[in-house]
């Protein structure tokens, strides 16, 4: 036995332990961004199917293991298909890495606090009153195919006019605000809806429009509920309930300023914030 691991290694080279690393990191990365997520339950049906050719040939099941390669031959074109959503968010978390960046989003320190001071004013009275508000600031991924869904704006943010734009009965109250460069670029503009179904029946379209412009973007969202006046953030897939003003300011500040702090903080404010709530998701 002693000898066997010793022909083994013997053979393994310095670039062999970086191959094996590099492929092991990216395999990660890979379960990382189909975990929760539709490809999750059909990456475990074609790993099924893998299988399922081994033992039939292992078998001698001839008639079996030939239907299996026909499949596997027509689900290689199919996977393309059926993965295009997951393909496409691998290639935009690349195109999002630190060799290609760029900070869109990097605003001048005052200009950043101006805009999140008109912004937590406008959130806090929407959470106070009731209304529903549903506000999508782009960041690295531009948004250009779903502002095109709604109405053009171009104005300098303010509580006043976020507020006319969600009062109940506007024309434009329904759908989303998208924030572009510091700016309202477009409102009541249709989001894609997340496809988790393991959400909480109690949220309704808004959020899951909100969950879903983040799972096809880097998108960070803020949702104020109409039925509840509870305040969410929604980034990177996944939604954070039951948040007070001071996360959502030092949320915007993280975003504007660029210290790349703003998702890990949030985490752990509706963390404690759904502790405190006793876990109760109104």
């Amino acid at each position: 036995m002693q000898e066997f691991f010793e022909n083994v290694f013997s053979g393994i080279g310095v670039t062999d332990v970086i191959d094996i690393l590099i492929v092991a990191f990216v395999v990660y990365k890979l379960l990382g961004l189909i975990k929760k997520t539709r490809a999750e339950q059909l990456m475990k049906g074609v790993l099924v199917l893998v299988a399922a050719t081994f033992a039939s040939e292992l078998l001698n099941l001839h008639t079996i293991n030939w239907l299996l390669k026909g499949i596997a031959a027509l689900g290689a074109v199919g996977i393309l298909v059926v993965f295009q959503p997951e393909l496409r968010r691998a290639l935009e978390y690349m195109g999002r890495s630190k060799i290609v960046k760029s900070p869109l989003t990097q605003v001048d320190k005052e200009k950043g606090k101006q805009i999140s001071g008109h912004i937590v004013k406008a959130v806090e009275s929407f959470s106070r009153d009731r209304v529903g508000a549903l506000i999508v600031f782009e960041r690295e991924t531009a948004l250009s195919d779903i502002i095109e869904t709604g109405t053009m704006i171009d104005a300098e943010i303010s509580e006043q006019l976020l507020g006319n734009i969600f009062y109940e009965g506007a024309p434009l109250h329904d759908g989303a605000v998208i924030i572009r460069d510091g700016r309202i670029c477009a409102a009541g503009c249709v989001l894609p809806l997340t496809n988790d179904n393991d959400l909480s029946k109690d949220l309704g379209t808004r959020h899951r429009a909100g969950i879903g412009i983040t799972e096809n973007s880097d998108a960070l969202t803020i949702i104020v509920s109409e039925e509840t006046g509870i305040i969410s953030i929604a980034s990177d897939g996944h939604l954070s309930r039951f948040l007070d003003m001071k996360t959502v300011e030092k949320t915007l500040l993280n975003m504007y300023l660029n210290t790349g702090k703003s998702r890990k903080h949030i985490n752990f404010l509706a963390r404690i914030a759904e502790k405190i709530r006793g876990g109760k998701d109104a």
